[in-house]
């Protein structure tokens, strides 16, 4: 299993727009996906369309190890795509993985019993430095940077980058940062806008070898996707799942 966390430090940056539609994609080829919602917003959980339950077991009882990963995942309306879902409670954990020991490294080991039961595993990562994104970059074999086309967004990929090296350099993270995909990337017809302009350039400057993938453009047909539970190619719109495309062809090449 190829885990693949979405990471990015400040709120609003697509990082549940990036996990839930390479999700769909990568589930839509074939690849048993499953997907992680690390969020205490539980965004992704309700855009999958995943009600949970009073007694279901959720990302919070695996972390703390009431029950074993595969109690917590469940299936999806999409084939080939399987989810551990977050509610609200999931701020309770921070206390737990702070006084662990192990903080960093709880959910990678809460997922070695499944790692045989999936190709990919995608984790929305919360927008804050906090235990749970700690535990989330430990995780992950790659991290993918979703960043606003911004000032904000620049901000966010330093800060992302900053908590990437920290993590290596206690051993807590050893895998590699797959791209910078920048978000809401506003173009007006053949025009770029120049924030958005001005900002992919300074990601590229600050990215140095990582790259900065195609963008994901300021476009409602994203929303529209997300809520008719369809990805961008079943849509008909090829060129705005090319990101999306993109990605996949970078976990490839890293084979």
């Amino acid at each position: 299993m190829r885990t693949i966390a979405c990471l990015s430090l400040s709120g609003g940056q697509g990082k549940t727009t990036a996990a839930l539609l390479l999700g769909r994609t990568l589930a839509l080829n074939s690849s048993k996906v499953l997907v992680i919602d690390a969020d205490p917003q539980a965004n992704l959980t309700f855009y999958l369309g995943h009600q949970v339950a009073p007694d279901e077991p959720t990302l919070l009882e695996v972390m703390q190890r009431e029950v074993d990963a595969v109690h917590g995942i469940y299936p999806l309306r999409y084939a080939n795509l399987f989810l551990i879902p977050a509610d609200n409670a999931l701020n309770k954990v921070q206390d737990y993985l702070a006084t662990s020991g192990m903080g960093a490294v709880v959910l990678r080991r809460r997922l070695e019993p499944v790692v045989n039961l999936f190709e990919y595993c995608i984790i929305d990562s919360p927008p804050q430095r906090t235990q749970i994104c700690l535990s989330v970059v430990g995780a992950a074999d790659f991290i993918l940077i979703p960043v606003e086309a911004s000032t904000k967004g620049v901000n966010s990929l330093l800060r992302s980058l900053e908590l990437v090296e920290e993590l290596r350099d206690i051993g807590a993270f050893s895998g590699q940062v797959l791209g910078v995909l920048p978000f809401r990337d506003r173009w007006f017809g053949r025009s770029q806008a120049k924030e958005s302009r001005d900002a992919i350039e300074a990601m590229r400057q600050m990215a140095g070898d990582i790259p900065v993938l195609p963008s994901i453009l300021e476009s409602e047909q994203y929303k529209r996707a997300i809520r008719q539970g369809q990805t961008l190619s079943e849509m008909g719109l090829a060129d705005l799942q090319y990101p999306f495309e993109k990605i996949i062809a970078q976990l490839d090449a890293r084979r």
